[in-house]
């Protein structure tokens, strides 16, 4: 049986952007004032000088765009955090990112083995899919361990994090497993820098 692939928000993103572009964020667009947003916006448009009257419709935001600023988490937050104390914390790094088309800055995690060692700002980067959590069990599945315990507020995931966009699969696919993968976005420096 497949794992179920879930977003962890719903029309957040789309691993098949209508555009033939793969993995993309999802925002909304304004039609009277052309104001983009994201997370998207399905009541109302917010831009205050907007003249109004104008219809919501749905856009793939740009896939790439230009670190703005990054950061690090290195300790484990207390308590109503929740974690497993024995899993080992595991450091996951932030970044704001200016999307190329939009202009607006989006947050997300960088893609795992992306350390602030690596980031600068001003560096283009692009958006990939990845994995935030797995839950359920895994059967005849080796190298899959913590696949169980995947620490969801870290993102620190095992070997079956999917990072490549164009390759949206993982490793747990072609095998006998149930449950969830929550996916979400991450940032990854173009040119495959890391």
């Amino acid at each position: 049986m497949a794992r179920t692939r879930t977003p962890v928000v719903s029309g957040w993103f789309t691993e098949d952007a209508p555009d033939g572009g793969g993995f993309r964020l999802l925002g909304t667009r304004c039609s009277a004032c052309t104001a983009v947003f994201f997370p998207r916006e399905d009541a109302y448009c917010r831009n205050p000088h907007c003249p109004g009257g104008g219809d919501l419709a749905e856009v793939p935001l740009s896939s790439r765009g230009r670190i703005w600023s990054y950061t690090d988490g290195r300790y484990r937050p207390p308590a109503p955090y929740v974690s497993d104390p024995a899993v080992p914390w595991e450091p996951y790094t932030l970044v704001a990112v200016e999307l190329e088309a939009e202009g607006m800055v989006v947050l997300g995690q960088a893609a795992p083995g992306v350390g602030v060692a690596d980031l600068a700002v001003g560096m283009e980067v692009e958006v990939v899919g990845g994995v935030l959590n797995e839950e359920g069990g895994l059967t005849g599945v080796s190298g899959a361990a913590g696949a169980t315990g995947t620490n969801a507020a870290t993102g620190a995931t095992d070997a079956t994090d999917a990072t490549d966009a164009t390759d949206a699969t993982d490793a747990t696919d072609a095998t006998d497993a149930t449950g969830t993968v929550w996916t979400t976005w991450r940032f990854r420096p173009v040119g495959g820098a890391a």
